[in-house]
This record gives C-alpha cells, structure tokens and sequence, in this order.
C-alpha cells in the first residue's frame, strides 16, 4: 500500500493524534499481561531496593509528590513509579505541536474542504478496501458483538494510522509526561490532569505488563498502536480477539485493534441500526440550531416544528426515535456553511477525537469504502 507522507503532518496538526511520519521502527512492543500465568508484576520487573536518584522529570518536587499519590492511590511501588517518572525526558515536539496559536498572529479559518480532502481521497478509500476485504473475518465480528458497521471501524483506522502504517515514533512515556507537567497553555489547567490521569494509567499498565512504558512508541500525544488509544482506553475498553488470549496488542494484532475501536464506540453510545446522519433538510437559519456541543440536544418533532423536513426521498427511520443534533461545517472559500442533523452515532465518533470535523470525515470516508 503506498504510503501518503505529505498528509502526515496535517493528521498530526489537525487530529492531535497521530505523531510520526513513519512506522514505528520497534512495533512489538506490548508486554504479556500480568494476569499471565507465566508472568507476574514482580517477574516482569525484579524487585529492588536501590534508590531512585531524582533526576530528569522526578528532579521536581512537583513530580515527587506525583509519584507519592499515584503509588498510594493506584497501589503501586513507589520505586516503580518514581524509576519511570526519572526516565521521562522533555518532548518539544510534544511541547511545539500542543501550543495555543500565537494570538498576535491571524488565525486561518476553518475549512471543512481542506479538512475533508485530506482523509477522503483515494490512498485512504483504496486502502481502506483492501483492508476491509482482508480483515473481512474480524470486522464481521467487530459488527455482531457491538453493532459498529464494518466500514465504520475501517474509517477510523485510516484516519487514525493509514490502516496501521503510521502509529508514531515518538516514546509515549516522553509524550504524556511532558504534556503532564509542561503542558504549553496555562489556561488549560483541565488539559494537564487529563495528561496526569493519562500517565498514571501508563505507569500502572507498564507494571501491569501491559504496556512496556520505557520503549513503547506512539504519538506526540501518547496515542498507540493501530486505533491510537491512549492508556486510559487501553485500560478500559482494549479487548483481546481470542477467548483465554493473555495479551492485548494494539500495534501487530489487527483483529485485537479492530474488536477494540468497536468496543469504544459502544461504550460511548454507538447505537446499532442508526446512521451517522439523519436525511434532513435543514430550514433557512439552520446555524442557530448548532450548541458546538457533543451530546444531542434536540428531537425530530422539534426540529419539524422549526422548519426542518425529510430530504427529498427520504423516509423516516428509527434516527427519528432519537436524540439529534444540528453540526456546522464551515466553508470559508464559498463563503458559506454545510450543515447535518447528526444523530447519537455521530456523536460516539465525537468521543474518539472531539472534533465535527474529524467525526465527518470518517462518515464520508466510511460511505466512500462501500460505494
């Protein structure tokens, strides 16, 4: 499959996930769970009563403290912890490619077009149907167990990596922390705990045996393997292919990557049966119906009472049982802006990356891979 290299830094920029131009030059590098029988927390790391030297990242009493509370709350050795933490150096890159705009400087609008033709072309839907065609087996599975359509699941993983030819090169222990404590806008105080309780799920993971925090590799933003979970949705919703299977790996075992965007999405409200989009025609002043939230806020009867009506040929279906919301995406070029009536399924992909935008594009690019 080729390999789009002049796309990359706009994935980076506009999706704060993926984090490399290549792929990762070490992939294996999920460790057997704990749960292993063969392995435990103390057999993955021999036990030691040397001193952790508080050097690098761990030099801060800030960080100190850190370590202290994570050891106690997550119920973790404290060397362990403080061992990682002394390891973590500073990624600028992470720092550069987080910072706030320059407020001084005009900021670009925002295009929906551009956005678009970045992940909606054909590198991505040829690969993407290759992939589906190859990995038909699983996605099957992916679809019965939570209801996620095929091509759903294969849109988000071309977005996310290429169809896993791109999951970052940059140490994800490097990443989160200096995102933890250097995080570059100081008037988002919600951004640094987000990276806090990221890496205290990173820490408990590599002691785990999950997660070999020291060499795994990921995006400017800590996000791994083929999906781009992060260690909080590594922890909470990665699922294994095979029933008694000891590891998880995101980075070298499609099947797990596939029956993992899967279960994130149904965790996160995908509702089986629903389209991405309602078949809408939205009335004159549709901008005023758009909250910019993630969560639907309006119904069908009150969208028709605003002037709303089926598109032309469209039938009511079971969307219009549901909650709804009205997106915005705006076309500056033609000085104007598309609007959709989204339903609860296109708000779950909100939850993947926060972004109208992002959530669109693996709409489209999903349509795109069964035309």
């Amino acid at each position: 499959m080729p390999k789009a290299l002049s796309y990359l830094p706009i994935l980076s920029l506009l999706l704060g996930l993926v984090g490399c131009a290549t792929p990762s030059a070490n992939p294996i590098l999920i460790k057997p769970s704990a749960s292993s029988s063969a392995s435990t927390p103390t057999e993955v790391r021999a036990a030691s009563t040397e001193r952790v030297a508080n050097t690098g990242y761990l030099s801060r009493p800030a960080v100190q403290a850190y370590a202290q509370e994570v050891a106690q709350s997550r119920n973790l050795p404290p060397r362990e912890v403080r061992a990682l933490l002394a390891q973590a150096k500073r990624l600028p890159a992470a720092i550069r490619l987080m910072s706030p705009p320059d407020p001084s400087k005009p900021r670009a609008p925002k295009n929906w077009a551009s956005y678009r033709n970045n992940f909606v072309e054909p590198i991505r839907i040829n690969g993407g149907k290759a992939f589906m065609q190859e990995h038909k087996a699983a996605l099957a599975e992916a679809e019965q167990r939570y209801g996620v359509p095929s091509n759903i699941t294969a849109a988000i993983i071309g977005v996310e990596t290429l169809y896993g030819q791109y999951m970052g090169n940059y140490r994800v222990l490097d990443a989160i922390t200096t995102l933890a404590f250097d995080y570059p806008d100081p008037n988002r105080p919600d951004r640094t705990e987000m990276f806090q309780n990221q890496l205290a799920d990173l820490i408990e993971l590599d002691y785990q045996g999950k997660v070999d925090a020291t060499r795994q590799l990921g995006s400017f933003a800590g996000a791994m393997g083929i999906p781009q979970f992060m260690p909080t949705s590594i922890k909470l919703w990665a699922v294994a292919s095979e029933p008694g299977q000891q590891r998880i790996d995101l980075e070298t075992d499609v099947n797990d990557a596939i029956l993992s965007v899967g279960n994130f999405l149904k965790q996160h409200g995908w509702i089986a049966g629903l389209p991405v989009f309602a078949p809408v025609q939205l009335p004159a002043g549709a901008g005023d119906l758009v909250d910019g939230g993630l969560t639907p806020t309006m119904d069908w009867p009150e969208l028709k009472a605003l002037g709303a009506k089926l598109a032309p040929g469209a039938m009511l279906g079971t969307w219009s049982n549901y909650p709804l919301g009205v997106i915005n995406l705006p076309l500056p070029q033609q000085d104007t802006v598309l609007y959709r009536t989204a339903t609860p399924n296109f708000f779950a992909l909100t939850q993947y990356n926060r972004s109208y935008f992002y959530a669109t594009a693996v709409a489209d690019l999903a349509a795109a891979l069964v035309e």
